[in-house]
């Protein structure tokens, strides 16, 4: 069985966020880059399938060379083989469709992609590349087992979750229960020094365009200041919630 695992290269949630030139674009000085959490969840239940089952693993990114670091260290957790399409991602069509020509010219029997990423949460990169491939999609996907070319997939829908059976080839949009943080993989030495000798290809973009383009960013506002009322003065929190902030 061949795993394709799409990884998206994200700041820690921990970075400062700022932009530039007139709000246009995101600022990327002194900012750390991690493995789209998301991602990570479907890449640690690839290397299951890998352990279990044989699998080979493959990691697929659309960026420039500054997204290699990220697919290192997919190979270090255990990928086999790592693919840079060298472009910059500008949008999720554009991305859909790039990873969609690799996946043409190779036979991947499942695909594995985060929900959503951290950085833009559009959420529909993996059902743009299962709409392309006319192939089935599961997304929000907490649950997932192979058996044969045969799929058993659990989602979460509101109230509840729902399980589901298909053939492969099959596209999941992973999250949080895929697998558990505490299960998930952290490079050690040895996976390191092998990563060194992986092959990462990188290969020219197959020329999709975006369809869509950023006309500016905007941080949320800063919150207001806090009033504090006391417990007793019941009339004044009235008179503040009817004339401040107008909820009442």
């Amino acid at each position: 069985m061949k795993v394709l695992v799409c990884i998206s290269h994200v700041p820690d949630t921990t970075s400062k966020i700022n932009f530039v030139e007139n709000d246009t674009k995101f600022d990327t000085a002194g900012v750390q880059y991690i493995i789209n959490p998301n991602d990570e969840f479907g890449l640690t239940r690839a290397m299951w399938l890998k352990e279990k089952d044989g699998a080979e693993v493959d990691v697929i990114n659309v960026g420039g060379a500054e997204t290699e670091s990220t697919l290192r260290k997919a190979l270090a957790i255990g990928a086999d083989k790592a693919i840079r399409v060298n472009n910059e991602a500008i949008d999720a069509t554009q991305v859909a469709k790039e990873i969609v020509a690799v996946i043409q010219n190779n036979s991947y029997d499942l695909i594995i992609a985060g929900r959503e990423s951290i950085d833009y949460n559009g959420g529909m990169v993996p059902g743009m590349i299962a709409a392309m491939l006319e192939t089935s999609y599961v997304n929000n996907c907490v649950g997932l087992e192979i058996d044969g070319d045969k799929a058993t997939a659990i989602r979460e829908i509101d109230g509840g979750k729902e399980t589901v059976t298909t053939n492969l080839p099959l596209v999941i949009g992973g999250q949080k229960g895929l697998v558990e943080e505490s299960d998930l993989k952290i490079p050690n030495m040895r996976g390191i020094m092998m990563a060194r000798k992986k092959p990462l290809e990188v290969i020219e973009p197959n020329g999709a365009a975006a369809s869509s383009t950023t006309i500016k960013f905007e941080k949320p506002a800063p919150k207001g200041e806090v009033k504090l009322v006391d417990a007793d003065n019941v009339d004044q929190l009235i008179e503040l919630l009817h004339n401040e902030a107008k909820v009442i």
